[in-house]
């Protein structure tokens, strides 16, 4: 009997897959230690980390922190409704899959040619609830019916970049209107000093949102450095104490801001409106060497 594709991967050499996506161009890094783990770059900006042998293993500091909070949006192992934007290598969806079985997620990822990649280099569990839209990320948002989700994550970069359109009141309507009273919305957000971008992120939450958490290292939040920070947002009180210890337990530690403290870290920002929405500032080279 012939073996399959990934049987005679297993056995051989495993090779980098590079291919040019949408986006740029894609490289899949096998990992050295794991024998089916793959860390995604588009345009040498790493993207993700994937093993499909343990989904729930994630590696990648901002991931970690998103995975807290989808450990914490519902009691352990309840399955949820999710809307991921922005899929990469859809590492966050199979996270939610292991941990919380029968989940129901929709995934949108406007870069078709990189969810085939995706798909045909590291297959999706064929049980798992997961339906991917290749379309832009608000577009696809539109589509999710009112009051439908539990969660909504927001991790979408493109250039390395999350594009303008995605960070304005205007978006967060439509974040609200496909949250049930109670969801939570979590968002990646990159930036550098003097942290102008992040600044603007949070009052822009702080204007559809009564209940707000950030967690980052602190040496991003003390803008010493450009990196990611992770924005969390409901109608209802966050699980803050909870929150703030897994971060504070992870392999590079991280800070959490909320209340008072995390509205005057703004330092007088203002909403972001469609009209005056530009993206996010792209990482020095330095980031990615």
């Amino acid at each position: 009997m012939a073996r399959s594709r990934s049987s005679r991967r297993a056995a051989a050499t495993v090779e980098p897959v590079v291919e040019p996506v949408d986006g740029g161009l894609a490289e899949l890094i096998p990992d050295r230690e794991r024998a089916r783990a793959w860390t995604l770059l588009i345009d040498g900006a790493p993207q993700s980390h994937v093993d499909l042998d343990d989904p729930a293993r994630l590696t990648f500091e901002y991931q970690r922190r998103l995975g807290h909070v989808i450990d914490l949006v519902a009691p352990s192992g309840k399955p949820v409704h999710a809307v991921h934007l922005g899929g990469g290598a859809l590492t966050l969806a199979r996270y939610t899959a292991a941990t919380r079985p029968r989940s129901t997620q929709q995934v949108v990822e406007r870069d078709a040619a990189l969810v085939q990649l995706v798909r045909r280099e590291l297959p999706l569990d064929p049980n798992a609830r997961i339906r991917v839209r290749s379309v832009d990320a608000r577009e696809g948002l539109a589509k999710v019916l009112d009051g439908w989700a539990d969660l909504v994550i927001a991790d979408v970069f493109s250039g390395a970049r999350t594009p303008a359109h995605l960070t304005s009141t205007e978006f967060l309507d439509e974040v609200r209107r496909a949250l049930r009273p109670g969801g939570v919305y979590a968002a990646n957000l990159a930036d550098g000093p003097p942290l102008a971008h992040l600044r603007g992120q949070i009052a822009t939450a702080a204007a559809r949102f009564e209940h707000l958490a950030l967690i980052a290292d602190p040496t991003v939040l003390r803008g010493k450095r450009f990196g990611n920070a992770v924005l969390v947002a409901s109608d209802t009180p966050l699980p803050i104490a909870e929150l703030t210890r897994r971060a504070a337990g992870d392999p590079h530690p991280g800070r959490l801001e909320h209340g008072r403290a995390l509205l005057d870290f703004t330092g007088g920002a203002a909403p972001v409106a469609d009209a005056a929405a530009v993206a996010s500032p792209a990482p020095p080279p330095s980031v990615f060497r």
